[in-house]
């Protein structure tokens, strides 16, 4: 009971934070939803450096420091749309090229033969690890939410229905398979995730673009494209919590970390957007 008062207060005080940053940016460029992406995408780095980037020896500032470039590419085409023309993404592209260059560049610099590299030893190349590791992180952390960050430009409603289809899928699912929960969906990945939940949180996202929909339409089709959008958009959401889980789980990890009471890390928060803002863009581009 405890666990559950906690992520109503916490779950009640970041669906404020999110309403806030969607009414009230005041400018055009949308300076809040920066500093908001930055700060998540920071806190979550570092909750990955901790799962993994640690043991297989990839630099903290290298991580974090290509996930903020590719996230911070979003922003010029939008501030200079008379010269850019509002399209970000020949700008993320370059971030990410300029990531992977400089990847290569740090593990020259650091390369020893293996047979004198005593602070990490891994199986076969430790650099193709090492950048291996730097592209996943970066395209979790970095380009995935440039998806969901592009919505706003299509519009409030665009981000919201990005950013709550998702989240009401893992509320349905939650309190459904607490109350009638019996058989396990993913039992290896996530013991506690039922069938019944996911239906409950099934419907639950697509009765929630219904109505967020009705308030400004921006998915085709009326209220039918809103419940299929919300069913899709939450099934991608269930499946970006599975991909976390197996993750933490790989790391014999039960949360990323506990910066959010209640919730677990930053990562355990964002995990089923993330899956779910490329489908969402896609869908109301």
């Amino acid at each position: 009971m405890a666990m559950l008062k906690t992520r109503l207060w916490m779950g009640s005080l970041l669906i404020a934070l999110v309403i806030c940053v969607l009414l009230f940016d005041p400018a055009p460029w949308y300076p809040f939803l920066l500093m908001l992406a930055l700060l998540l995408a920071a806190v979550g780095s570092v909750e990955l450096h901790q799962l993994v980037g640690a043991a297989y020896g990839l630099p903290l500032w290298l991580s974090s420091g290509s996930v903020l470039m590719v996230l911070l590419a979003n922003w010029p085409a939008h501030l200079w749309p008379s010269r850019f023309g509002n399209d970000p993404w020949p700008f993320v592209l370059a971030a990410f090229t300029a990531v992977m260059l400089l990847g290569f560049l740090v593990e020259m610099a650091a390369f020893r033969p293996p047979s004198q590299n005593t602070e990490v030893s891994l199986p076969g190349s430790a650099v193709v690890a090492h950048l291996a590791l730097l592209v996943w992180i970066t395209v979790y952390l970095g380009l995935l939410p440039s998806f969901l960050l592009q919505l706003r430009w299509f519009s409030g409603t665009a981000l919201a229905l990005g950013i709550f289809v998702p989240k009401c899928c893992d509320i349905g699912a939650y309190f459904t398979g607490r109350l009638l929960g019996r058989h396990p969906m993913a039992p290896v990945l996530s013991p506690k995730k039922t069938w019944e939940g996911l239906l409950g949180g099934l419907l639950l996202s697509a009765a929630a673009a219904v109505a967020i929909n009705r308030s400004l339409s921006v998915v085709p089709g009326g209220d039918p494209g809103a419940a299929t959008f919300g069913l899709v958009v939450g099934g991608a959401g269930v499946l970006g919590d599975l991909a976390e889980s197996m993750v933490k789980r790989d790391c014999q990890r039960k949360d990323a970390s506990q910066m959010v009471p209640g919730f677990g890390g930053v990562l355990d928060v964002t995990d089923s957007i993330l899956f779910a803002a490329p489908i969402a863009y896609y869908w109301l581009r």
